[in-house]
């Protein structure tokens, strides 16, 4: 896609936006199942379904997946997309490229082993490495772009206000 579809495919968006700033709110929501015999959840996705369980360093057996990877992952789709998206509105051409997340932490936090250990990253890096011609001051305002349109980006940047509940099923 270029810049000029781009522009097209999105200027009818932005302008409903505008004119009725109420239908640009959405709430995006996830679901997973629990069964009674695994230490899992399956985690419906719009590709199908993820089984998350628990970390090796917490006693999983590796056959399902860490949901702190799944957090990492969800940063580099949402950044990588990001990315391209800024990219072609600027014009900076991009042939191909890489996007790693990492993140520290310290499982003594998850298993309580440390009431004075944290649980949950530490630090979460994202890095780009990209195959393009752009000079430095592109790359620059793209980071810059990219970082301030990643939702994941600026969540895990700016905590939303979160909230929990438990309920008992009937029957």
């Amino acid at each position: 896609m270029d810049s000029r579809s781009l522009r097209a495919r999105q200027a009818p968006i932005k302008a409903k936006y505008r004119d009725d700033p109420s239908s640009a709110a959405f709430t995006l929501k996830a679901e997973g199942s629990l069964d009674g015999a695994s230490l899992t959840c399956r985690v419906s996705t719009g590709q199908g379904h993820a089984e998350a369980g628990l970390h090796p360093a917490t006693g999983g057996d590796g056959l399902a997946l860490c949901s702190g990877d799944m957090m990492l992952e969800a940063l580099v789709g949402c950044a990588g997309v990001t990315l391209r998206a800024v990219a072609t509105a600027m014009e900076i051409p991009i042939r191909g490229g890489t996007v790693f997340a990492e993140g520290d932490l310290d499982f003594r936090g998850t298993l309580g082993v440390s009431r004075d250990v944290p649980v949950g990253f530490r630090e979460v890096r994202l890095r780009f490495d990209l195959d393009t011609d752009a000079t430095d001051e592109q790359l620059a305002t793209l980071l810059k772009l990219t970082e301030r349109y990643c939702v994941v980006f600026q969540s895990l940047k700016s905590p939303p206000s979160t909230s929990s509940e438990i309920s008992r099923r009937p029957g």
